[in-house]
């Protein structure tokens, strides 16, 4: 059975998973020197490179031939979440207007170099699907949408490019949520190194 999809799952610290699953790191093996994939792993069997303790397939080669890859991925956010009940209360409404403030914006994640892009949107960002618009628009396939009102960019948003980043509604979404939390907890007085 082949499985076709792209899984993130975000951590606080995400060695802590790793020390508990049997796992084969992905690799990438077509650049130079060949390295370990920055997130990737193979919770599944795929061939093993022992000398270097990762795949012995490239991880895009192994999509290809079926194998299940997982990104796991370190999200400094999630280490001030102390419980379920904490993330939920975190998912709340934020206050919009914070996006107006360029100091706040400079510590969110995802947003802290893109305070002026922000600027330049005709309409607040007010709500998580404006937001995931936002977050998808400042990606490179799609930076051509920033400054134009949220109804002309929703036409085109979620359409994939070709050999550009741009970013899945499903990934953009949960990154909105994401950045949601992050401003509740800076606004709880929460501090970040």
């Amino acid at each position: 059975m082949r499985i076709d999809s792209d899984v993130d799952i975000d951590f606080g610290n995400r060695d802590l998973i790793l020390e508990k699953i049997k796992h084969i790191p992905a690799s990438m093996r077509k650049v130079d020197p060949i390295r370990k994939h920055a997130t990737g792993v193979h919770i599944t069997e795929i061939p093993y490179d022992s000398v270097n303790n990762m795949a012995s397939i490239d991880y895009k080669e192994a999509e290809d031939r079926g194998y299940f890859k997982l990104d796991l991925l370190n999200v400094h956010v999630y280490e001030q979440v102390k419980s379920e009940e904490h993330l939920l209360e975190l998912m709340r409404k934020p206050n919009w207007a914070r996006l107006n403030d360029p100091i706040f914006v400079e510590k969110l994640i995802h947003l802290s170099n893109h305070y002026q892009s922000i600027k330049r949107m005709p309409e607040p960002i007010n709500s998580i699907p404006r937001l995931a618009m936002f977050l998808a628009a400042i990606r490179p396939a799609k930076k051509h949408l920033i400054g134009r009102p949220f109804k002309e960019i929703s036409e085109t948003i979620w359409d994939k490019e070709d050999g550009t980043y741009s970013f899945k509604r499903s990934h953009a979404v949960a990154y909105a949520h994401l950045v949601v939390v992050h401003m509740n907890l800076l606004d709880s007085g929460h501090t970040f190194n």
